[in-house]
């Protein structure tokens, strides 16, 4: 499927109130009460995600694109059914055809190509980082998530001519670091400077969501460079 915050989605709420995107209101209109999110063992801690994970990075063969578009998890399964998805899904589609594009999920899932977004257990799991008030577990969310992303990121090294990041928070964080580490590049979006200009200190989540206008218009832009 934050400091500064991976986010598609909703499962990326930050820690430090920042959001990802709107899609806790696919389980509840907007005028009614929200379902409990679990916020149980998070899932970056289970074996099975691990697996999984070993799973891609070892045997899984990643289909080769130009672009890769790396999107936060959501908390509605499977991803793509979820609002933030459909929105991101086609911002994508207007600035690229879909044959040069190949969509990962990344987050408090992990790294998951999303087509395989219906396999044990990505697509059964709900969880909600921002839902845990523990700042151990959020510095261990970082850590796992940037070593994982670091083994996505070199197992795909030449699988990819461009790479696009479209997150906030910790998610956001995670990928920095993990491109950093492997001297890979990965265009984040929005970029700090737009999150610098929407940035609103008094609101629930500062630095807004990504369903926003502002931040979608640079998503498309930077698409349609490459």
């Amino acid at each position: 499927m934050q400091s500064s915050t991976a986010g598609t989605g909703d499962d990326s709420h930050s820690f430090s109130s920042h959001h990802q995107s709107h899609d806790e209101h696919d389980a509840r209109g907007p005028q009614s009460r929200a379902p409990a999110i679990a916020t149980g063992t998070p899932p970056f801690f289970k074996p099975e995600f691990e697996e999984a994970y070993q799973f891609i990075l070892r045997h899984y063969r990643i289909p080769e694109r130009e672009v890769a578009v790396f999107l936060p998890c959501s908390v509605k399964k499977p991803y793509s059914s979820s609002s933030s998805h459909r929105r991101f899904d086609q911002v994508i589609s207007r600035a690229l055809p879909p044959e040069q594009v190949h969509v990962v999920v990344f987050g408090t899932c992990g790294v998951v190509p999303r087509e395989l977004e219906l396999m044990y257990p990505y697509a059964s799991y709900r969880y909600m980082l921002g839902r845990c008030p523990d700042p151990a577990v959020h510095r261990s969310f970082l850590r796992i998530e940037t070593v994982r992303l670091e083994g996505y990121l070199k197992k795909t090294a030449t699988t990819y001519q461009h790479r696009v990041a479209y997150c906030l928070g910790e998610f956001r964080e995670a990928m920095r670091a993990a491109s950093a580490r492997t001297g890979i590049k990965v265009t984040l979006v929005p970029s700090d400077e737009a999150i610098a200009a929407c940035r609103d200190p008094s609101a629930r989540f500062p630095d807004g969501s990504l369903s926003m206008a502002e931040y979608l218009e640079e998503f498309e832009a930077v698409l349609r460079s490459l």
